[in-house]
């Protein structure tokens, strides 16, 4: 009989040495390979000049993105120490570059307080580069050393003597590792200008060179830029801390009371500072930190501060009348309408979940917050009787909206609409039963849905038309969307329900096309359906089931051939190829040639091609405004048809600054939706 563990022996075990294993799973060290990925890198060398700022020792940090691809990150603190390391017989500093969980973070020595915790951060950088280099100043000299993926090219040498303190770092992101490697500069603007806010007293400036005609070889200096550099670059300082934080989310936002809470106190060894203040809004922003690292999952320490906050305002709101007792308690989705809050603790060793750090799991925070928070908030409450009563007021009506929003979803969203048994009559649904392979086409009209409901493979797609625009959902409580027709018909189709039953395993389609008109109007509504499904149904886009339709602007006939363009440059590269000169092309024609003119010009076409003049002959060009002037099968070739049409996927990259570039768009404040319109005004392409 033969061996069932044949072909499985010791030398199949593979061992991974160094950083090989960065190189092999790096998701499993930056979470992606993706634009996440990317900025994660430059986040992770950036933590290290910040902990040396949260820890008083260094008051500068700069950050210079440079041509190619190339990031500097510079910081004025003492510098990596650079001499023999007693156990690996090898520099500190290569120490540190080049092992995993080599650091000064792990016993408190170096460091009491830190965002990092695994010392992996600067080796997986390291590995995950094409080349990096490092230069410490420190003692008098600078000491210098560089890497290729990750394997030092020689050992860390004293280039010069230097009159600074600190530690530079350039890198270049390995493009064999990443699948992009363009920087957003106001994805990295807003992170660095929140840092600033959470670190009192630290100085942070960000530079713009990639349109320099080369990069920069800066070893012998510790900060890159003298004054006067004209590059786009910010400065960021911030005495003011979370109170300044708070106020600068809430900038065009109307205030429900006047003083921002603030506290910060230590308990239990960890350091607890919270600001707070209630807005004339009906969403929640809690923003949650742990040593300065974002928590975008929450953790224990949101956790603590949700309770004390439900348990403080029913407290207050029985001891001085502020509601009535047959109304029952207020409920924590109650206590954070309107609620913009920033949680911030800082403890000597952090137990995150992951690398990535999303989630604080240290037990820890959660009773230093529920503490420190809990006894602060009582005073203030008391303390200001004028601002306790709004604040009283606001949730109190958040609890009247609740229960109205209650009754409506109960009426709306019946277990019969749910499992599928009262599907709106205006949706063409597909014969398979099947989620993973079901698509709904969300479409502008009735006209356009004739078209797809005609065009589309029934099998797999299915068309909701939706009448006019739905309502701008941003401001609105859920009892008033579900009272709107147009949105109850794809919240059934859609069969995941909504608020808090809605269950994302029961979602009947994993694609969800948003297919709107090319035009002004459509653009609008695709907006309004955004705003729904960021405020409402945020699960879907997160899964990866939210996409945009990309239906042609132009249909191009020549002779028998049919040419679809998606924009005017395809346009132009369209009528190059058939040797039309784009720069004399003439006004879209209103109707289409006879066969006979059309075989001329084609033959005329090709004589012209082949004695290599150019031609300005007319050619039949159709500019498309919306769906509805698709018949079925233009409409199924190049929007519906899996194998040839282009979606795009709805992503949330940063779930913060969409909030709030959705509340400037689609809320009250009409001078910041002005300043928005006239700042972004050159960068739109409108078709009126």
């Amino acid at each position: 009989m033969a061996s069932k563990t044949k072909g499985y022996e010791a030398e199949d075990i593979l061992v991974l040495e160094g950083l090989e294993p960065v190189r092999k799973r790096p998701g499993m060290y930056i979470g992606s390979t993706g634009i996440d990925g990317l900025h994660h890198m430059l986040t992770e060398i950036f933590d290290n000049g910040r902990d040396e700022a949260m820890g008083g020792f260094a008051t500068e940090i700069e950050v210079a993105l440079l041509p190619d691809g190339v990031v500097r990150v510079a910081d004025n603190g003492r510098g990596i120490p650079v001499d023999i390391h007693p156990k690996t017989k090898v520099s500190s500093l290569e120490t540190v570059m080049t092992t995993l969980h080599a650091g000064g973070k792990f016993e408190g020595k170096g460091y009491k307080i830190s965002g990092g915790l695994h010392g992996v951060g600067a080796s997986v950088v390291n590995a995950l580069s094409e080349w990096l280099w490092v230069i410490v100043h420190r003692d008098g000299g600078a000491h210098y050393q560089e890497y290729v993926r990750g394997k030092k090219k020689e050992k860390v040498k004293k280039v010069s003597s230097s009159k600074y303190q600190g530690t530079v770092v350039a890198f270049k992101a390995d493009r064999e590792v990443f699948s992009e490697t363009e920087y957003v500069w106001e994805r990295i603007i807003a992170h660095m200008r929140e840092q600033a806010y959470l670190t009192k007293g630290l100085l942070i400036r960000v530079i713009d060179a990639r349109s320099l005609e080369k990069s920069i070889d800066a070893k012998k200096t510790l900060f890159l830029f003298e004054l006067g550099l004209t590059l786009p670059s910010y400065s960021f300082y911030f005495e003011g801390g979370l109170i300044s934080l708070v106020r600068h989310y809430n900038h065009g936002q109307k205030p429900i009371h006047k003083t921002i809470f603030h506290v910060e106190k230590e308990a239990e060894q960890v350091m607890v500072e919270i600001a707070l203040q209630y807005v004339d809004d009906i969403t929640a922003r809690e923003l949650c930190f742990a040593n300065n690292t974002a928590t975008p999952e929450g953790g224990m320490h949101l956790t603590g501060f949700r309770t004390a906050l439900t348990r403080i305002l029913n407290d207050y709101a029985k001891k001085n009348n502020g509601v009535k007792e047959a109304d029952g308690n207020f409920s924590g989705d109650d206590v954070r309408e309107g609620l913009v809050a920033v949680i911030l603790v800082k403890l000597p060793n952090p137990q995150f979940e992951g690398q990535t750090k999303a989630k604080l799991g240290s037990v820890e925070a959660r009773s230093a917050v529920e503490s420190v928070f809990g006894d602060a908030f009582r005073d203030f409450m008391e303390e200001k009787p004028d601002d306790a009563r709004m604040i009283i007021g606001k949730v109190a009506l958040a609890m009247k909206a609740r229960k109205a929003a209650k009754a409506a979803k109960d009426s709306v969203l019946r277990k019969g609409a749910l499992e599928g048994m009262t599907l709106p009559g205006k949706l063409a649904d597909c014969q398979t039963k099947s989620a993973e392979e079901a698509e709904l086409f969300i479409v502008e009209g009735d006209s356009a849905g004739g078209s797809g409901k005609q065009g589309r493979d029934r099998r797999t797609q299915a068309v909701l038309p939706l009448k006019g625009k739905i309502l701008n959902v941003e401001r609105a409580r859920l009892d008033k969307i579900l009272a709107f027709q147009e949105i109850k018909h794809l919240i059934i189709a859609l069969g995941a329900a909504i608020g808090d039953a809605f269950d994302l395993s029961k979602l009947r389609y994993h694609k969800i096309i948003i297919a709107t008109d090319a035009d002004v109007d459509g653009a609008h509504i695709r907006t309004l359906l955004l705003t729904l499904f960021f405020r409402h149904f945020v699960r879907i886009i997160e899964g990866g089931y939210l996409y945009i339709a990309q239906p042609p602007l132009y249909k191009i006939k020549y002779g028998k051939e049919s040419y679809y363009a998606f924009s005017d440059d395809e346009k132009a590269k369209v009528l190059s190829r058939l040797g039309v000169d784009a720069s004399a092309e003439p006004e879209p024609e209103q109707e289409e040639e006879s066969e006979e003119e059309l075989a001329e010009e084609v033959r005329s076409a090709t004589a012209d091609r082949t004695s290599g003049s150019k031609r300005t002959n007319k050619v039949s060009i159709q500019r498309y405004k919306g769906l509805g002037e698709m018949n079925p099968d233009e409409l199924w070739e190049t929007t519906m048809d899996p194998e040839r049409r282009i979606l795009k996927q709805v992503t949330v990259h940063d779930a913060e600054e969409a909030d709030r570039t959705f509340d400037t768009l689609m809320g009250a404040d009409v001078s910041s939706r002005r300043h928005f319109i006239q700042t972004h005004a050159k960068l739109a392409n409108l078709d009126v």
